[in-house]
């Protein structure tokens, strides 16, 4: 079973990158691929950009990972409420290559953030649009206080911990 784990933050320091990666890494006997928003060279979305020069190579090439992969495992950074603009820009040119971005895999939806509210804003919107663009989402978990509350050997907080670990449960039953 093969897993993608996507941070959606330019960050190289991503809070939501190795988020996802430890969750993903929580399925028992998956392989994990790591995808960084780094990774991509994308113009700024715009009708006139894609009359002239068509779908970028790395929207195709995020398309293809996902479709190489059984499931998604997303992390999701909050800037001003929302999506940060990388993750945005991608979303935006990848859904002008295919409707159905998500490619209706199982998905596990994320969100951390250094605050209180551990991006429960971008969450909310990613839970009213994604479904739209092909996600079935499985299971969903937003962890506040990302630096207080996370390890490498994972969540410190017992009560998060748990609630964490059956978000994850839910989505490998899903696999």
């Amino acid at each position: 079973m093969k897993l993608i784990a996507i941070g959606a933050s330019s960050s190289s320091s991503s809070i939501n990158q190795r988020f996802a990666s430890h969750a993903a890494h929580q399925v028992g006997g998956a392989e994990v691929t790591e995808f960084s928003l780094r990774d991509l060279a994308l113009p700024v979305y715009s009708e006139d950009e894609e009359k002239e020069n068509g779908i970028p190579a790395d929207a195709r090439r995020f398309l293809d990972a996902l479709r190489d992969h059984d499931g998604i495992v997303v992390s999701l950074a909050e800037h001003n409420g929302s999506y940060t603009a990388a993750f945005k820009n991608l979303y935006d040119w990848a859904s002008r290559a295919e409707q159905s971005v998500w490619q209706g895999k199982p998905m596990l939806l994320l969100s951390s953030s250094p605050g209180a509210r551990g991006g429960a804003a971008v969450m909310e919107a990613a839970k009213a649009t994604f479904p739209r663009m092909g996600a079935r989402l499985e299971a969903s978990f937003s962890l506040p206080q990302f630096h207080e509350n996370f390890s490498e050997s994972g969540i410190n907080d017992p009560a998060l911990s748990s609630r964490f670990l059956e978000a994850v449960t839910s989505f490998a039953d899903s696999l």
